[in-house]
């Protein structure tokens, strides 16, 4: 069987082309350049996935950069987060440079512009210059200080870095153009003063480059062949090309600055100064903070770089700025710890059991597997005994047909043991059931062969042997903010959000095999969720955090209407769309997209959602689009606005003519993607798109 090509996102496209026109694979170098002013977060990880994946699909080797250049924000501990981080996702870099590595070379050349009158020092208020900058739709006008002579400037930009001036009262500007039609350009600050220790330099230096100036010239010292930034360095890209064309030889690598949207993602912030606001006001305990979005957070609360790496994959890269359900990070470290994590039973609110019948004073080890989803994970031997824990919601009283575990008179097998009937209750002075008897069946032990061990009956409990349980504190771990989008709403502070039950601490009673669990490790506690290993916990203490439950508890509360795990007629058109991208006749087509037409009257538009997410094959892409396109009402939805865009992206001639189509079809859908399909119908490589565009636009 051929393994479905996957189609290449932009940037592979954009770096594919210019192999293509000539760049020799050999010049292909890439960088991931953070600022050290706070720990990484969920979002830079899509742009380390993102270069370092380029550097492993390419052989290309990837610079890890420190952009250094503001001593006032920036710490070693920042640094050493960083370095970290980037290692425990799996990634390797080839360099580490830090941008104050060129800040002579940089100051060099700031004084070769000012020689050649292409930089002037401007000693006007910050306001004074705004008012002269103008606005997006207003040109800028000329300052007082521009014409300076060369001399002057020099004589003013050495006493600059002479430390002869107060911070804010001398910045060095290029001089470009007070009316060029992108601010950026109108006559940009190069140098400002800041009389600040730096975290390498010392106090060598007291002014510093900003960032423009410093990124370009950066990536051009180190042969950076694709600077591949977030959106928000788009409008300045103007500005980077200007100044590498101030410094670059005709023999050496002129580097490309592109940009993909940045990763937002729903119930939290990104921004590095809000999250040190939620450091420094104590709402969370530090950085690594469970509930935190860093990537020191997310490794404390129990993800794994494979869960982040496959959520970045699956995410993908977009042109527009979006936000992924966090639902779609927490499906990929489950799917992880599935595979990977060992079974273990623990009780979070123990109600007492007893066996009456089962011998007094005697204890049996038996047999528990670690992971039925890794056969090599082996067998473990767990104590059992006449008093266990359950669960206080796995028993009533009295209950309906449906309640599947234990009642008065009612059985369960408890796992890996035995079946057990509940025959009477003890309870305490306010009627509160503290405590059950139960008999058992001695011959129904599980693996045991015998006729009572095969006897079906429809509940099964965990459980831990109170003579043998370990006391542990657990911590409880929600999301941190009640809101899809807290720092979405110009009237609020993103803090009102703050979701007051983010964390629980509670204790948990669990079987003794965890006793020499160490740091990280990670285990699903069974019916429970996944569970890790904090670095609080001792031997005698043992702490747990808690990195998701089995189930998305917040759709439960927020009665959203989830569609079910599979769904048959989305299940049938996947075949379908197979044999569409084969077929080669119009009427074989029609006929198709006629039995996708029927399934998809069973195909509710939230079946779709995961499927947004986790196509990437050129089948599963148009087993989307062929049910959309059977008349499915689109809503409003960041992961099918993010599919479509992937999807315009792709090269499979048969999809892109079918997204088209689509969008063509929904007139809102249509103004919303119009520049792109302007880009189509003079940029595709196939006709018959930009024929169908060219008649419809």
């Amino acid at each position: 069987m051929v393994e479905e090509k996957k189609s290449l996102n932009f940037i592979e496209q954009i770096i594919e082309e210019d192999l293509r026109n000539g760049l020799s694979p050999d010049q292909l170098r890439f960088r991931f350049p953070p600022e050290p002013n706070g720990y990484l977060h969920i979002g830079h990880a899509a742009s380390i996935c993102l270069n370092f994946g380029l550097g492993l699909k390419y052989n290309a080797p990837v610079n890890l950069r420190f952009d250094d250049t503001n001593p006032a924000k920036e710490e070693q501990e920042y640094v050493d987060a960083i370095r970290r981080d980037v290692q425990w996702l799996g990634f390797q870099w080839d360099q580490e440079y830090f941008s104050s590595d060129y800040f002579q070379q940089l100051f060099d050349w700031a004084i070769a512009l000012i020689k050649a009158g292409k930089a002037y020092v401007d000693n006007q208020s910050s306001e004074e210059m705004a008012l002269q900058k103008g606005t997006p739709t207003e040109p800028g006008t000329n300052g007082p200080n521009r014409e300076r002579s060369v001399e002057e400037n020099m004589e003013l930009f050495l006493k600059m870095k002479s430390g002869a001036f107060e911070e804010g009262s001398h910045v060095l500007r290029a001089k470009i153009d007070m009316q060029h039609t992108n601010m950026h350009m109108r006559d940009p600050i190069m140098y400002r003063i800041l009389k600040r220790t730096h975290h390498r330099t010392g106090n060598d230096w007291c002014i510093y480059p900003m960032y423009d100036w410093t990124h370009g010239e950066s990536d051009y010292l180190e042969q950076i062949s694709h600077s591949i930034c977030t959106l928000e360095f788009k409008s300045h890209r103007d500005l980077y090309e200007w100044y590498v064309d101030q410094v670059i030889s005709p023999s050496r690598l002129r580097p490309k600055q592109r940009e993909f949207a940045r990763r937002n993602l729903s119930y939290t912030v990104m921004s590095k100064r809000k999250l040190l606001q939620l450091v420094e006001e104590k709402v969370v305990t530090g950085w690594d903070d469970p509930r935190m979005p860093t990537i020191s957070g997310l490794r404390r609360r129990g993800y794994t770089p494979n869960a982040i790496r496959k959520f970045s994959e699956t995410a993908g890269i977009s042109k527009r700025d979006n936000v992924t359900d966090v639902a779609l990070l927490e499906y990929h470290i489950k799917d992880d710890l599935n595979k990977t994590a060992p079974r273990v039973m623990a009780v979070l609110d123990p109600l007492k059991l007893v066996i009456t019948n089962y011998p007094k004073g005697q204890e049996e080890w038996v047999l528990a597997e670690n992971n039925p989803e890794d056969p090599g994970a082996g067998t473990r031997k767990v104590p059992f005994s006449k008093e266990i824990y359950i669960e206080q919601e796995d028993f009533r009283e009295q209950a309906n047909k449906k309640f599947f575990r234990l009642k008065l008179g009612g059985e369960v097998r408890l796992k890996n043991t035995y079946i057990i009937k509940a025959e009477a209750v003890v309870k305490d002075a306010d009627g509160k059931v503290i405590e059950v008897h139960c008999t058992y069946d001695p011959d129904s032990k599980s693996g045991s062969g015998t006729e009572a061990s095969k006897r079906k009956v429809k509940g099964t409990l965990h459980w831990v042997s109170i003579p043998h349980a370990l006391k542990a504190e657990v911590r409880l771990y929600d999301r941190l903010f009640t809101d899809e989008a807290p720092d979405g709403h110009k009237d609020k502070d993103f803090k009102d959000f703050i979701n007051p039950n983010s964390l629980t601490i509670g204790s948990a009673f669990v079987e003794p095999s965890l006793q020499e669990a160490v740091a990280g490790e990670k285990f699903q506690f069974q019916r429970k969720g996944y569970f890790c290993v904090d670095p609080d916990s001792k031997t005698t203490t043992l702490v747990f955090n808690k990195t998701v439950g089995l189930t998305d508890s917040w759709a439960k509360m927020e009665k959203k209407a989830v569609a079910p795990a599979k769904n048959e007629g989305l299940e049938k058109a996947g075949p379908l769309a197979g044999k569409y991208l084969k077929t080669k006749t119009d009427q074989a087509r029609a006929d198709l997209k006629a039995e996708v037409a029927e399934l998809a009257k069973n195909i509710p538009f939230e079946a779709l959602l995961p499927a947004f997410s986790t196509a990437n094959s050129n089948k599963e892409v148009l087993t989307c689009l062929l049910v959309l396109g059977a008349g499915i009402e689109p809503q409003t939805n960041a992961l099918f606005t993010a599919f479509l865009e992937k999807t315009m992206q792709m090269n499979n001639s048969t999809i892109k003519l079918e997204v088209v189509k689509y969008l063509l079809g929904n007139p809102s859908l249509k103004a919303q993607f119009d520049n792109e399909l302007q880009r189509l119908k003079t940029e595709d490589k196939n006709p018959m798109v930009r024929d169908l565009l060219e008649g419809a636009l």
